[in-house]
């Protein structure tokens, strides 16, 4: 596992969709395009687990518990997967880590985009990515 302090004042929920983000770009040059999968939130209060064989998407109610979680100072843990590969991706306004179970070494690399866009005064993403994970923006 890899860990980095966030020092800015973007929005939690520019903070957590980098680290989402960042996480599945960097995998993808080991996964090819697998599809992410989230597995798992676990938030101080609550677990969200997907339904049946639905994905599970970042609904309203949710992003909200998420975002509270992160405000307070709480970490948000993401157990994730693509491909072959086991992701935890844990994030809160002041901190975010990473753990890749089949290959160790995208850790460092997503850390380090992570504290490259961290410095930016606007950082970048793929604006695809947030209808794959916010269902209401599709």
């Amino acid at each position: 596992m890899k860990e980095m302090k966030i020092e800015n004042d973007l929005e939690s929920k520019q903070k957590m969709v980098l680290g989402l983000f960042w996480t599945t770009r960097k995998t993808i040059r080991t996964e090819g395009c697998a599809p992410l999968r989230i597995k798992k939130i676990t938030t101080s209060t609550s677990q969200f687990l997907p339904e049946g064989r639905k994905l599970l998407k970042l609904r309203d109610d949710i992003l909200e518990d998420i975002l509270d979680n992160m405000k307070k100072g709480e970490k948000v843990k993401f157990d994730l997967t693509m491909g072959g590969e086991k992701l935890e991706a844990v994030i809160s306004d002041s901190y975010f880590s990473v753990s890749a179970t089949k290959t160790p070494e995208l850790e460092d690399e997503i850390i380090a985009k992570m504290e490259e866009e961290m410095h930016r005064e606007t950082p970048d993403f793929c604006k695809t990515f947030l209808p794959r994970v916010f269902p209401q923006q599709q």
